[in-house]
């Protein structure tokens, strides 16, 4: 069997300015799906060329679960000073939490500097140096890659986090562990949830493709509960979407399911909820089971009403 040959291609051979052709083509949603497919991070974007004083930041984007903002910062040239401090303009302007630097390629003393803002920010503000890379198979199209140069690393962080604000209380502790746990178990039994890192509390958020509404799941140390739902952020109107196929939706999940619109607040709930008791760590298996088969349910079921 004949086997073609790899190489590497020219960004300006695709992309002749970087504002106006690049910018433009990673903001769209399947192109900046692949960067947060890279970087384990779930972006929309708010905007392009979004003011900061008298600067303009390549990409403003959030967090799809979270709402944290995001930096994007492209060059398509070897990293400089100049860049650097734009970054920190953006960040500190938008009060940005993840910062994302896309180049061509890396100067070393900038790789370092990267390194050294992850090491000595807390845990709630995360930097990436990414190089992007335009491969091709023979004379196949041209495909993107994102390599990751630089990023934060996440046990320092937590350690740093425990140091400075104490030791977790026994029900952080534990409700850690439990999602860890749940998070393994998961990826043994090849879910297709696309699962994210993991937090002492007592949600744990999974994105399925909507900017509305997301898979949430929860446990309940007092009520000795564990629970599956979609939470809609702030869309009254996806809320009534999916109830006027109620009966359908249960039919489908096998399930009476909890609807609250929560007319008083922003965001509205469809829940179910199963008895167990999470201080009982034999029996968390039987609980990483049940909500992984329904939140593969609810992602199946719900995505096609949204």
């Amino acid at each position: 069997m004949p086997l073609g040959r790899i190489k590497t291609v020219d960004l300006r051979n695709v992309w002749k300015n970087e504002a106006h052709d690049f910018t433009t083509w990673l903001a769209q949603k399947e192109n900046l799906d692949l960067l947060s497919e890279k970087v384990g991070i779930d972006m929309k974007v708010i905007g392009t060329e979004a003011n900061v004083g008298t600067f303009t930041v390549d990409i403003l984007a959030e967090e799809e679960n979270t709402g944290r903002k995001i930096i994007i910062e492209n060059q398509l040239e070897t990293t400089d000073h100049d860049h650097l401090g734009k970054l920190i303009t953006y960040a500190s302007g938008y009060e940005a939490e993840i910062v994302i630097w896309l180049v061509k390629d890396v100067r070393e003393e900038h790789r370092q500097a990267i390194d050294w803002l992850n090491e000595h920010t807390d845990e709630n503000l995360s930097f990436f140096i990414i190089k992007m890379e335009l491969k091709q198979i023979d004379d196949s199209p041209y495909a993107p890659d994102f390599r990751i140069i630089s990023n934060p690393n996440d046990w320092a962080k937590t350690i740093k986090k425990s140091t400075l604000d104490s030791t977790l209380s026994d029900t952080k502790s534990t409700q850690l562990e439990f999602w860890t746990k749940f998070k393994e178990y998961a990826l043994k039994n090849r879910t297709a949830l696309r699962l994210r890192k993991t937090y002492p509390q007592h949600w744990y958020d999974i994105s399925f493709g909507s900017s509305e509404a997301h898979v949430c799941l929860t446990i309940n140390t007092q009520n000795n509960q564990i629970g599956c739902e979609i939470y809609i952020n702030d869309s009254k109107e996806t809320f009534s979407k999916l109830h006027q196929n109620k009966d359908k939706i249960e039919h489908e999940l096998g399930e009476k399911l909890k609807w609250l619109e929560l007319p008083e607040r922003k965001a509205s709930r469809i829940r179910l909820f199963k008895e167990a008791d999470i201080n009982k760590v034999d029996r968390w298996e039987e609980s990483f089971k049940w909500l992984q088969e329904e939140a593969e349910k609810f992602q199946r079921v719900f995505r096609k009403y949204l």
